[in-house]
């Protein structure tokens, strides 16, 4: 549940953010949001499925997605895309 997940990252992890809650990604009931990131940045050879959690998406100042990388693409690596952004 909800409750479940932000007991387990507060008390494992000691977040103090805002966790939001569980939403669909993927099928018929996917998030509106979620369907706009997937149709502006399939994955690899066009697939649009959610594949894992962390999953990343760029998307710049103007709400336009720039960039779809794969769940074991690590925060650091993404930081020249980022930096490139902002110039």
């Amino acid at each position: 549940t909800n409750e479940e997940i932000h007991f387990f990252c507060t008390e494992k992890y000691n977040v103090s953010f805002t966790i939001f809650d569980t939403i669909d990604v993927n099928g018929s009931s996917a998030d509106s949001f979620y369907d706009f990131l997937k149709n502006e940045q399939p994955g690899v050879l066009g697939t649009k499925n959610i594949k894992w959690n962390f999953a990343k998406f760029l998307v710049n100042k103007d709400g336009k997605v720039i960039k779809r990388y794969s769940p074991t693409t690590k925060p650091e690596d993404i930081e020249s895309d980022i930096e490139n952004l902002l110039s």
